[in-house]
């Protein structure tokens, strides 16, 4: 793992795979933090571990996304405003180069080293659930669908083949495991005993709202929006809010609509804007059980990869 950056006026609280986490450095810990700092990181990770070398400006690209729909779901998109977890002042613009910039008052907050690629925003009271969204079989559920009909115990009609769309979206939440374990598929009656029925029902009727919304805007820019995961906090006055990152090709499965309607393989159809380049060549360059230090991606995996990322950026975002 990368040394974690040292930031003038915060001090590093915890690093994930591909973000790392500041808290102001008068703050006597994370814990009491009213604000914190959430950076991303160029880091790429694959079969959980945390690849090299990164992908160049990954973190600016996820960043300057995530902003741009905190944006349209905070209410610019026509619909009602759904809480986030950004600093009340982290107003969103894209500067002529079409990357983030944000209000003068919160930009001082954060230092140079990490301009474009990091986020002030609001302690919260994470909830444990992470809230997955399909819209479409495939992945996992692709796999579980072919052996039992179902995907994450939701009986789905016969006949589906792999990247059909789903007669509607299904919301199948994970519990979130603690660092170095995986998420675990939990069942909706899981939530309720996590979290209380009405948590696990607002949870559940935002992630569905928030997933239509975003569906019908990836849809006017020629995409489609095949699943996606969300997580959600609650702030100090109990509100429920969308936190962490959200939409993004690292959180979300997107595919170009025309070329699903006319691919005549799975692959070709559902090609996504996400690192499924780098899954496949490590896929094809490390075999299971895949320990010790993977093998360094090549210049043009990472250059593949950073290409999506962008496209993506700039079709979602184009007026």
């Amino acid at each position: 793992m990368t040394t974690p950056l040292e930031l003038p006026g915060w001090r590093h609280a915890y690093s994930g795979k591909v973000r790392d986490l500041y808290v102001p450095a008068d703050a006597p810990d994370a814990a009491s933090a009213e604000r914190m700092l959430v950076v991303a990181s160029d880091r790429v990770s694959a079969f959980d571990h945390v690849l090299s070398p990164g992908i160049p400006d990954k973190g600016v690209l996820l960043t300057t996304l995530s902003l741009w729909w905190f944006d349209r779901l905070a209410g610019a998109d026509g619909g009602r405003g759904i809480p986030n977890h950004l600093a009340s002042s982290h107003v969103l613009t894209l500067g002529a180069d079409g990357e983030a910039n944000t209000a003068d008052d919160l930009q001082s907050l954060i230092p140079d080293a990490v301009i474009g690629r990091a986020m002030v925003v609001k302690s919260l009271d994470m909830q444990p659930v992470e809230c997955v969204v399909r819209g479409y079989l495939t992945g996992s559920g692709w796999t579980e669908y072919r052996e039992n009909g179902t995907v994450c115990g939701i009986a789905l009609p016969s006949g589906l083949e792999n990247g059909d769309r789903l007669p509607e979206p299904i919301y199948t939440p994970a519990w979130k495991a603690p660092m170095g374990e995986h998420d675990e598929n939990i069942s909706y009656e899981r939530t309720v005993e996590l979290v209380g029925a009405e948590r696990a029902a607002e949870l559940r009727d935002l992630s569905l709202e928030i997933y239509a919304r975003a569906a019908r805007t990836a849809e006017e820019h020629g995409l489609i929006l095949a699943d996606t995961k969300f997580e959600f906090g609650i702030d100090d006055d109990g509100v429920m809010s969308l936190a962490d990152e959200v939409l993004t090709s690292d959180s979300s499965r997107y595919w170009d609509a025309a070329v699903w309607a006319s691919g005549t393989t799975p692959d070709e159809r559902m090609a996504s804007f996400d690192k499924q380049i780098v899954r496949d060549w490590l896929a094809a360059n490390w075999a299971p059980p895949r320990e010790g230090e993977p093998p360094a991606l090549p210049d043009d995996v990472i250059e593949r990869t950073r290409a999506r990322y962008r496209e993506l950026l700039e079709r979602l975002t184009a007026a």
